[in-house]
Order: structure tokens, then C-alpha cells, then sequence
């Protein structure tokens, strides 16, 4: 784990937020389907990458 277990449960509340405001503003038509896509996939891979989840390019490896 990158971060400790009390940063990455303050991250994921935070991250749940962002998440709904992201939900809010695409159902507002502020923001296209794919633009919300993009936010969600890079913002959740921090979130897993500071788990020690995630490894970006691994795939490409």
C-alpha cells in the first residue's frame, strides 16, 4: 500500500463525492458521456494505485 489505511478511507469518501458530481453534471448535460467516463477511470486508477492496485502501462507491458 502507498498510503496508509486511515488516508486511503478519506480518499475513497472523497472519491465517492467526486464521483456523484461527476453523475450530477453528466445528467445536467454539462458534461458529455465519454468526458465523464474519462474522469471517473483516471481519478478510481489513483484511487487503486494508492492501494497498490493498480500499475499504469502494466497492461501494455
Amino acid at each position: 500500500m502507498k498510503a496508509s489505511l486511515d488516508f486511503i478511507k478519506q480518499l475513497e469518501l472523497l472519491y465517492e463525492q467526486y464521483e456523484q458530481e461527476v453523475i450530477e453534471n453528466l445528467k445536467a448535460g454539462l458534461l458529455k458521456e465519454n468526458t465523464a467516463k474519462t474522469y471517473l477511470t483516471h481519478s478510481a486508477n489513483f484511487v487503486r494505485w494508492c492501494r497498490n492496485d493498480f500499475v499504469p502501462g502494466d497492461r501494455n507491458k
